[in-house]
């Protein structure tokens, strides 16, 4: 049986996400094989929290966690600004406090205007691509790369601390989201600064803080870290299909079902997770369109 499942690593502050993907595959593989393992939803350096590390075929669903919405807790220092937007970079500007004073109810006022749906230019130093080649190599060679504004949601902004300059928030949001750039935003319309000193990721999709592991406890108990790849498609509905429709299925073809609604849906077998499947309307009912199978499934099945 291929090993497989997900594994919510609390990634420690100075890791790259390639680092962290890279040590787990290295506790968890077996001497002459390389498990095969990515992450999804990168974090900064900075960051510390939930980085989701999928395993084996569960690789081939990454995408529902790059999808997903995300909380984080974010600490940034009104009185500076810098090229990076974050406390690893160049200050450009320095802000005193406001003579008239700062109050909490004054915070809380800005944050409503950044709940819903909301435009963002993502940070000079980024990954988005600027005429073939990443926004971070320009603005290292001293370019100022032009980014277009994206649509982004803000599901939650809640203040939870300030004592000048140290803002501490709460954010919930889309996906495509930079916290950097909500933070400048922010201090922006205080008419201060907004450069993040921390930043810690807290959940993903609704898997919470009590499900992360630290690489200790990973190198502790290994492979009673991993949850089966069940656990990352909680989410979907589930729908259980009988022997034949099982085979029908893991062979890429379209059958009729019953008592579905118009979804995207796990499917399995006798308790077996076999992949996901789409019902869609058909001529006389429900028809589930296989999305990915699992070679695991078609394995034992044939």
């Amino acid at each position: 049986m291929m090993a497989s499942g997900v594994l919510f690593l609390d990634k420690p502050v100075g890791w790259t996400s390639r680092k962290a993907v890279n040590m787990v595959t290295m506790v968890l593989s077996e001497k002459g094989g390389r498990l095969k393992a990515g992450h999804a939803g990168t974090l900064d350096p900075l960051a510390s929290g939930m980085l989701p590390i999928l395993l084996g075929e569960a690789t081939r669903f990454a995408d529902y966690g790059l999808s997903a919405a995300k909380t984080y807790r974010v600490c940034l220092d009104l009185s500076i600004q810098t090229d990076t937007l974050d406390k690893e970079g160049r200050a450009t500007a320095t802000f005193d406090p406001p003579r008239s004073g700062m109050v909490p109810a004054d915070i809380e006022r800005v944050l409503q205007g950044f709940v819903g749906r909301i435009k963002q230019v993502p940070p000079a130093f980024s990954a988005v691509r600027v005429g073939g080649k990443r926004a971070y190599d320009l603005a290292r060679a001293g370019e100022q790369p032009s980014l277009k504004a994206r649509c982004v949601e803000i599901k939650e902004l809640r203040l939870e601390h300030f004592a000048w300059p140290r803002l501490t928030l709460y954010v919930e949001c889309s996906k495509g989201t930079y916290i950097r750039s909500l933070a400048r935003d922010i201090g922006c319309q205080l008419g201060l600064g907004g450069c993040v000193l921390s930043l810690r990721r807290l959940s993903t999709g609704g898997w919470g803080e009590d499900m992360m592991v630290t690489p200790e406890r990973l190198q502790a108990g290994r492979w009673d870290c991993v949850l089966p790849l069940e656990a990352w498609l909680a989410h979907l509905p589930r729908c259980e299909l009988d022997e034949e429709q099982s085979r029908r299925f893991i062979h890429g073809q379209r059958l009729p079902v019953d008592n579905v609604e118009a979804c995207e849906l796990a499917v399995f077998h006798g308790g077996r997770l076999l992949g996901t499947a789409r019902a869609r309307p058909g001529l006389r009912g429900m028809v589930l369109h296989p999305l990915k199978v699992l070679h695991s499934a078609r394995e034992c099945l044939t």
